[in-house]
């Protein structure tokens, strides 16, 4: 809403988000912050990835990380590239596993971009495989912390290691335990089996992530404090690998935070979105 200041008009800016889910989840568990986001104006689009959410594949048919990643790629392929003055580069914030396809896309158009975010996300540094940061918090957080979380058989070869699916207690204690109860039995009906893709050769790829590109790309880290499923210490060690990447905290909120603290969230994406330099 516009406001009055001495007689002037001060127009809030409005911004242009897109949000990226993570591991086994869809667009769907964004709809709070959606709803917080567009009620205050702003343009917002929740993805599916592939074989994800509502997104019509298989899991078993999604071969690459890249063609998971398509969905958003190609959103932000088909988006005219601002013109000057625009206001409507686009606010890109990944969750979770989500981090990942949001540095693909920050490599691939960063001049769309005016700032990636990521929430409790893996974060990975320029010039390191972006699957580095998965084994390493596969590391930190040892074998038995998925609690009833399974993997699955891998039906189809052309895909390295085999499709998760996260168990009820994993989610319940690690995920959403600050979340509302209903949230949690939405969320058990409709997350998907999904590949880490950890083996795929972009993922492998030491050179994929660029400072020209995704390190030029201003970056933020929200830092969830109470977040089981990415622990505080381990998000603050993936932001130590990349120096400059501002942080903001957020305290109060499990790992899904636009579940369990939905209007919290939403200031402090349009906090960060207003701090983005205009182009």
């Amino acid at each position: 809403m516009d406001q009055l200041n001495g007689g002037e008009v001060l127009r809030r800016r409005r911004h242009n988000f897109v949000l990226v889910h993570g591991l086994c989840h869809g667009a769907w568990s964004w709809y709070k912050a959606v709803t917080a986001l567009r009620r205050a104006g702003h343009r917002v689009t929740a993805v599916d990835m592939a074989a994800s959410g509502a997104h019509p594949a298989r899991v078993d048919e999604v071969r690459t990380f890249e063609e998971y990643s398509r969905p958003l790629l190609d959103a932000l392929a088909a988006a005219p590239p601002p013109a000057p003055g625009d206001e409507e580069r686009v606010v890109l914030v990944g969750h979770s596993q989500g981090g990942f396809t949001a540095a693909l896309a920050a490599e691939r158009f960063p001049e769309r971009l005016a700032a990636v975010v990521f929430l409790t996300a893996s974060m990975p540094p320029v010039g390191r495989p972006m699957a580095a940061i998965n084994e390493e918090y596969l590391s930190f957080v040892g074998a038995d912390f998925f609690l009833d979380s399974m993997e699955l058989e891998q039906t189809n070869p052309d895909i390295p290691g085999n499709p998760v699916i996260f168990g009820p207690n994993f989610m319940a204690e690690k995920l959403y335990q600050l979340s509302p109860p209903e949230d949690l039995t939405l969320a058990l009906s409709l997350i998907r089996p999904a590949n880490r893709f950890t083996g795929d050769d972009l993922m492998r790829d030491a050179d994929l992530l660029t400072k020209e590109r995704y390190g030029s790309a201003r970056r933020v880290f929200v830092v969830v404090e109470d977040d089981r499923g990415i622990p505080a210490e381990f998000q603050r060690r993936m932001v130590a690998q990349s120096p400059g990447v501002e942080v903001v905290d957020l305290a109060g909120a499990d790992h899904m935070a636009m579940i369990s603290s939905p209007a919290k969230l939403a200031e402090v994406l349009v906090r960060i979105a207003d701090k983005a330099p205009q182009p």
